[in-house]
């Protein structure tokens, strides 16, 4: 046995080979309450001190996410703040805009934001930069290709501020929160994880710190630079608002009858089976029709994926959906049970959607159920410019998921008032006719001529196939020709498509 002389000699010599020092014989024990430690954290900070401490500066690039949707405070309140503090020319990545972000046009006049890149734009702030408001077009990407352009680099992040419904004093973050002080709950945070996992520094903005470690967690604190406690990131109670919508509209449950007879007869509705709904009242409607179907054939889903909803939270809880994969909870039905449910995950917009990541949820999705503003005649489709030329929606994973699914189905009337959807060229070009294999109208279903064998399957189903050059054909004898849009010369967007490259343009309406 050696001696201690000859076994400190032995601990020298590894610690020499390693380059370490030698263990000093004494450890010093920490004797501090828990909750004294969590307040000492050196990440707790103002949102005034953790801009300063960030290192911001003027031309940098901030991010948000809009997981609180039209409840949203965290974007109005950091880019007030950034004002206030004298700051010019920053450039504004937030996943989607909308409604509530109405006073960034004021912001954008004053100098403050001077370019902006994101899903999507509705509202006030909408209709100001359709009308020319900024300098700089604005670029629009999917929900995927914006985690691809965060995670490659071509979209850098100086400074990511991201609203959480919890975090601890160290950072560890959620959408959700476990304490009895909950204030705000929006579910997922998937499409702020890129940001999160690829910014310089990384802010939490929260209205509930904890006194313990919160985990599990969406954000990890390893990521998290600052922690700032605020009295609201923002109302749950908006969540489910704009776009996100149950429907009593007879036309649209029509529609909705019509796209889970579609997807029952399809071919692709069998056992163990993969779905996405999108945020329309026809395609979250058709969610009870084939929930009907399901029971009756005795069928179940292996995952529903993508915006999750309370109705799929009751079918996964009916054991009709084995397993929910969450980008974003449309409601906080979804938001509590991605907190309760193990079989309920979050994923970020990389692993839901990227083009570029392997094993990315999109890849593995049999039928989609998407809605549009508007059809051509070659399948194409828009999703972000209104027939008037006003940006109004949000490219969101649509043309993810068309690309990547079995079957995707683009659910839309023919004419919405005397406006019609189904028209000879798109206003602006979002998702590939490539991509889509079926539109479902009132008045009959059009299936691309790329999948013959699908017009037959449905053909003999008895549902109604016609050409989409009939269906144009049809709104133009109801409203006529449409007069030319008062398009101007300034470009004020840039679509890209999922690979990087410029899908379209979007050009400014004149007064």
């Amino acid at each position: 046995m050696n001696t201690m002389e000859e076994r400190k000699e032995l601990i020298r010599a590894a610690a020499a080979k390693m380059g370490k020092l030698t263990y000093g014989g004494e450890t010093q024990k920490v004797d501090t309450p828990r909750m004294q430690l969590q307040r000492q954290s050196p990440k707790l900070a103002s949102l005034e001190e953790a801009i300063k401490g960030s290192g911001l500066c003027n031309g940098m690039t901030i991010s948000f996410h809009h997981h609180f949707r039209g409840g949203d405070k965290v974007i109005n309140m950091v880019v007030a703040k950034l004002s206030e503090m004298g700051y010019r020319n920053l450039h504004l990545a937030s996943s989607s805009l909308i409604d509530v972000h109405e006073p960034l046009i004021e912001h954008i006049k004053n100098g403050v934001i001077t370019k902006i890149s994101t899903s999507g734009l509705r509202g006030e702030l909408a209709k100001a930069i359709s009308h020319g408001l900024m300098e700089e077009p604005v670029v629009f990407r999917s929900h995927g290709a914006r985690g691809s352009a965060i995670a490659s680099g071509e979209l850098h992040i100086d400074v990511a501020f991201i609203g959480a419904s919890s975090a601890d004093a160290l950072g560890n973050a959620c959408g959700y929160s476990r304490s009895e002080n909950a204030k705000s709950i929006c579910g997922s945070l998937g499409y702020a994880l890129p940001d999160a996992q690829y910014a310089d520094k990384v802010v939490i903005l929260t209205d509930d710190i904890v006194d313990y470690p919160n985990t599990p967690c969406s954000i990890s604190e390893r990521y998290v630079d600052y922690v700032v406690e605020v009295e609201s990131v923002g109302d749950s109670s908006k969540i489910a608002s704009g776009a996100i919508r149950d429907t009593k509209n007879p036309r649209d449950i029509l529609l909705a009858e019509q796209a889970a007879k579609v997807i029952i007869n399809s071919g692709y509705f069998n056992d163990g089976f993969s779905i996405q709904t999108g945020s329309g009242g026809a395609s979250l409607a058709a969610v009870k029709f084939i929930r009907e179907s399901m029971i009756e054939r005795g069928i179940k889903a292996s995952f529903a994926l993508g915006g999750i909803t309370a109705h799929m939270v009751k079918m996964h809880e009916e054991g009709l959906i084995d397993r929910l994969i969450d980008v974003q909870s449309f409601d906080k039905v979804a938001a509590e049970s991605l907190k309760d449910d193990p079989k309920h995950q979050e994923v970020s917009s990389n692993e839901y959607a990227s083009a570029d990541e392997p094993g990315s949820a999109v890849h593995y999705l049999d039928i989609v159920i998407l809605s549009a503003l508007e059809v051509d005649t070659q399948f194409n489709v828009n999703v972000l410019v209104g027939s008037d030329g006003i940006i109004r929606g949000a490219i969101g994973g649509h043309p993810d998921t068309a690309a990547d699914s079995a079957l995707s189905i683009i659910v839309c009337p023919l004419l919405r008032g005397r406006i019609p959807c189904v028209v000879d060229e798109v206003t602006t070009l979002i998702t590939p006719g490539s991509t889509v294999d079926v539109v479902v109208t009132e008045y009959g279903i059009a299936v691309n001529p790329r999948r013959p064998e699908l017009a037959v399957r449905l053909a003999k189903a008895g549902l109604k196939v016609v050409d989409i050059h009939e269906l144009a054909q049809r709104a133009k004898r109801v409203i006529g020709d449409a007069a030319p849009l008062p398009f101007g010369n300034k470009v004020v967007g840039i679509v890209m498509n999922r690979d990087g490259s410029v899908m379209d343009v979007i050009k400014n309406i004149e007064e």
